[in-house]
């Protein structure tokens, strides 16, 4: 039985009425607080990656890191080898009972500085670029601050990464001003050879350090 996430460590700061008052600037040093970064886990095979990929961006100084999963990706992970809090569709449901209840895609969308797709699937691909919002992941995803950074890796078999309608939805995603970190060409584990597979960890891990520096100035190490 999956263990119950507890909830993000900083996430009811993001809620309006939980802001802080501000003090006289001179009263007391300010604490930088993390970098925020909520990744979104899609039912690609490449969702064997995701205990990897989240190990590698907690060694990125700064960063907290939390996920989002849709009912798909689990049968590709073990919420025990993910170290961070884990947020499925049944969480949203779980903390909402009553109007004044948080809403936990607007407190994520809030709490996260930067979504991270990966891998981001054919379904999910084609919801996102339509605008579909039925599970905890795409309503983040249809709630984001587009003044905000959004990166997506596409995962999918050869043949459906070639279908003319993938091209078009990347377009779309892209239009919308998330940016893509391409698929390569690679051996899958279905045994097909060619473009699909998701980018290499340390691929995203890179691109998730320049972001981070063109946006908050982090020094890359």
């Amino acid at each position: 039985m999956e263990p119950r996430p507890g909830r993000l460590p900083e996430l009811e700061a993001t809620r309006p009425h939980m802001e802080p008052k501000a003090s006289c600037p001179t009263a007391a040093p300010l604490v930088e607080r993390k970098f925020h970064v909520l990744v979104g886990v899609t039912g690609s095979v490449a969702a064997l990656k995701l205990p990897l990929l989240v190990s590698k961006l907690l060694d990125i100084p700064g960063l907290e890191v939390a996920v989002v999963t849709t009912e798909g990706a689990k049968h590709f992970y073990s919420p025990q080898d993910i170290p961070v809090t884990l947020y499925s569709d049944a969480d949203e449901w779980e903390m909402w009972k009553s109007r004044s209840d948080p809403v936990l895609h607007i407190d994520l969308r809030r709490w996260a500085d930067l979504l991270l797709v990966a891998p981001l699937d054919a379904n999910t691909l084609g919801k996102v670029a339509s605008g579909i919002c039925d599970n905890l992941l795409t309503c983040v995803i249809r709630a984001w601050d587009r003044s905000k950074p959004l990166l997506f890796c596409p995962a999918m078999n050869t043949a459906m990464w070639e279908h003319p309608i993938t091209a078009q939805q990347v377009d779309q995603l892209k239009a919308f001003g998330y940016v893509e970190i391409p698929c390569v060409a690679k051996k899958l584990v279905c045994g097909d050879e060619g473009l699909g597979a998701m980018a290499e960890v340390g691929t995203i891990v890179d691109k998730v350090k320049e972001v981070l520096f063109q946006h908050s100035g982090f020094q890359q190490s």
